[in-house]
């Protein structure tokens, strides 16, 4: 009876080979980029990445001062800026909390701030929450201490507010989020409420414990 030929084996080692180096490259690749798909990431889903607590030395001190809850302040930081201090936005707000040149001039007003910056210093991290900070304490008790309503009005105007409430549209003691008439506000509320209850989640014990 004749041998039967044994049919050679294929090495595996230089398949195996090529994928490692195809790993490698690709680890590689994500390694050198990491920065922009994470920010990618998250322009796309922001509420998949931990609520950041950034500049907690001076939302703390001017919450406290202002007499303001903390995790509210954080909440509209990563709302409007995501904890960028020198975002700019296309109508030209600025910095953390997205100050608006008017509101500056009208917060430096009410402060009676003496000390000599301009609009250019909103860009500072710390004179920035200070502003800020005050105006979502002035808009809180304007709105009878409505967390909504002083999100409608750091985003749309205290006037837009007051429209809706005078005219009816908005009933301030039964708050709607379907009520407000525009969208973009409507959602930045929806926003700002949200990780405002992340927050709240998140620093419980930190605030309410000490």
């Amino acid at each position: 009876m004749a041998n039967k030929r044994r049919k050679k084996k294929t090495r595996a080692f230089p398949k195996f080979f090529v994928f490692l180096v195809i790993l490698i490259i690709a680890g590689g690749l994500i390694y050198i980029y990491r920065d922009n798909i994470v920010e990618s990431a998250r322009r796309l889903s922001p509420n998949v990445f931990t609520y950041p607590t950034e500049y907690e030395e001076y939302v703390i001190k001017y919450s406290n001062e202002y007499d303001i809850d903390p995790r509210y302040v954080f909440a509209v930081i990563n709302t409007e800026s995501h904890f960028d201090p020198d975002a700019t936005s296309d109508v030209g707000a600025r910095g953390l909390m997205q100050i608006m040149e008017d509101a500056y001039d009208w917060i430096k007003f009410r402060l009676n701030d003496q000390r000599e910056h301009t609009y250019d210093d909103m860009y500072d991290p710390e004179l920035n929450i200070q502003y800020g900070t005050y105006m979502l304490k002035y808009l809180y008790d304007k709105f009878d201490g409505s967390y909504e309503l002083a999100a409608a009005a750091y985003h749309g105007g205290m006037n837009a507010v007051d429209d809706w409430i005078d005219d009816g549209t908005v009933d301030p003691e039964n708050f709607a989020l379907e009520d407000v008439p525009s969208d973009i506000t409507a959602n930045y509320i929806y926003k700002v409420m949200n990780a405002y209850t992340k927050y709240q989640e998140k620093l419980k014990e930190d605030f309410e414990n000490g």
